[in-house]
């Protein structure tokens, strides 16, 4: 493994762009985000034709102003991390391609600019930015519960399936094809429809029977809303429960905590976070964290 060199140009372009605890860094971020905000709002300007029409040509050389600082920025986080790979492949290394390519795409397939919308996605950077990483436990618990909910959800999704074919056939037959369902595919449309409480309104029941059907299937609607809710609701409680149960920590203890989550040192090579203030190797692969 190559020795660290807190005087490495690398080393030093590394602190800046990955993490948020230095001005430089902070202000790097900030910047960033600043940057991200301005490009979705340039495209959605110029998705009203009649702005597009006056300031086409400043909205355009903007955004590929900006498109090009992602491209660099994109490369240079590939170039300062021992295990580019690892960055590539990651969440924000994804995001971070996704949001660059759609203006180089729109030379090849007009329109497709507008997915520089995707860019919002890097906004979650402002938890680690603003120091909120702390409240990212509320969000695990959540991803937790739905994770833990999984085989009950696809359970009952599976039952609302079966559901909406066995009415749809139901009012395919009831109502036929000179009230609109046609077949029995756009009679299941219909009945998706309104078993969620959509109710577009571009199919409905001409029938006395299949109007009473159809109010059945709307007040089961109202019913079946509540139980995934209650799923999710079940488990979440069930993990905070556990989280609490786990980790009853004296006041010490707790502060302790809450300085390593907030943290925003990255490793250079495994780009592991939460890293503790007074950390000098990294808590997964043991390469060794930069300080001032």
């Amino acid at each position: 493994m190559e020795p660290y060199d807190k005087h490495n140009w690398k080393t030093k372009l590394h602190e800046i762009i990955y993490e948020a605890d230095t001005p430089a860094g902070k202000l790097f971020d900030v910047v960033l985000l600043i940057a991200i905000v301005a490009s979705i709002i340039l495209v959605m300007l110029e998705s009203i034709k009649s702005f597009d029409l006056r300031f086409h040509s400043f909205l355009n050389i903007s955004e590929w102003i900006i498109t090009i600082l992602f491209t660099i920025e994109y490369f240079l986080r590939i170039i300062t991390v021992k295990k580019p790979l690892k960055y590539i492949t990651s969440f924000y290394g994804i995001i971070d391609l996704l949001s660059t390519i759609p203006k180089y795409l729109s030379l090849i397939f007009i329109g497709t600019h507008a997915l520089v919308a995707l860019r919002a996605l890097r906004l979650l950077r402002i938890f680690r930015i603003l120091k909120l990483v702390r409240f990212m436990g509320a969000s695990n618990q959540l991803a937790s519960a739905i994770k833990a909910s999984r085989a009950k959800i696809s359970v009952f999704l599976f039952a609302v399936i079966i559901a909406a074919t066995i009415f749809g056939t139901i009012m395919y037959l009831v109502e036929g094809e000179e009230n609109g369902f046609d077949n029995i595919p756009k009679s299941v449309y219909w009945c998706i429809v309104t078993l969620t409480t959509v109710g577009f309104g571009d199919i409905a029941p001409q029938t006395a029977l299949g109007q009473f059907i159809a109010t059945l299937i709307m007040i089961l609607g109202y019913g079946i809303i509540a139980v995934p809710t209650g799923i999710v609701s079940a488990e979440y409680t069930k993990a905070s429960e556990n989280d609490t149960n786990k980790k009853k920590l004296s006041d010490e203890e707790y502060k302790h905590v809450k300085n390593v989550t907030l943290n925003t040192q990255t490793c250079m090579n495994c780009l592991a976070t939460k890293h503790q203030d007074d950390a000098e190797f990294c808590h997964k692969c043991g390469f060794q964290l930069h300080h001032d």
